[in-house]
């Protein structure tokens, strides 16, 4: 399915469940909606909605990527929808547009999933570096920061091949937006419930910046998964939708 902004095109999928409420599923940096095939038929009676952010995955390519792209998208999308409750469930980059949506339009949101994400997202300088230089050099290197050492190669490789996809100019920005982004001193005044999941051993997001969120937001729940890294709803599927479900169970 397509959601036409002026003459761009964004991709998104729903499986209903006859529901006028929904989650939301944003992919972190250079990421498609791909990443969350995992999650799409979790059963939870709320319909599930993935998408592919701009210039990523079957979406319209756009000549300017920014962070306030991202959140207008969005906004298009829910308002479109128009659902009387929504949860927005943010990986990495994906994490960061879900905050900053929040801060913006809190009434709109019923809850947030935090997921190998945080208020400060500073990005190495060789990460940059690699992604301006030499793309396929990031590529090759890209298990290292993303995964457990444990995680299968059939795993990682299908992730690798999907990165891929999307072009270098658009992963160095998605990046470049993490590096600057910056919302710390507003987390605490998250005031509805948050579920907050990271790999244990996250090498991009560590488990520091998870603690965090749970040490500022009063209405949360951390769980740290075992032998899992930034790319955890991949690495270990089963964990986290268990999660998920259970805060569906609980919280909402």
């Amino acid at each position: 399915m397509y959601l036409t902004i002026e003459d761009k095109r964004i991709s998104y999928s729903i499986k209903k469940a006859g529901s006028n409420k929904a989650i939301i599923f944003l992919h972190g940096s250079g990421g498609t909606s791909n990443t969350w095939k995992n999650q799409v038929n979790l059963d939870i009676g709320y319909d599930i909605i993935s998408f592919d952010l701009p210039s990523h995955g079957k979406s319209s390519e756009y000549l300017e990527l920014s962070l306030d792209l991202y959140i207008e998208v969005l906004n298009h999308l829910i308002r479109s929808l128009n659902y009387e409750e929504v949860v927005l469930c943010g990986h990495s980059l994906g994490g960061a547009i879900i905050q900053s949506y929040y801060y913006l339009y809190p009434k709109r949101i019923k809850a947030l999933i935090l997921i190998g994400t945080g208020g400060r997202l500073r990005v190495s300088p060789v990460i940059l570096d690699s992604l301006k230089s030499d793309y396929h050099e990031f590529l090759k290197a890209l298990p290292n920061g993303a995964f457990n050492i444990s995680t299968s190669a059939d795993i990682i490789n299908d992730y690798v091949k999907e990165t891929s996809t999307v072009r270098p100019n658009v992963t160095f920005k998605d990046f470049s937006i993490c590096d600057t982004f910056d919302t710390l001193e507003k987390t605490s005044s998250i005031n509805i419930p948050c579920l907050i999941i990271v790999g244990k051993s996250d090498k991009l997001t560590p488990i520091k910046y998870s603690e965090f969120f749970h040490n500022k937001i009063e209405n949360s729940d951390l769980h740290i998964i075992d032998d899992a890294g930034h790319m955890v709803m991949l690495e270990k599927p089963v964990e986290v939708n268990n999660k998920i479900k259970s805060f569906f169970t609980n919280r909402l």
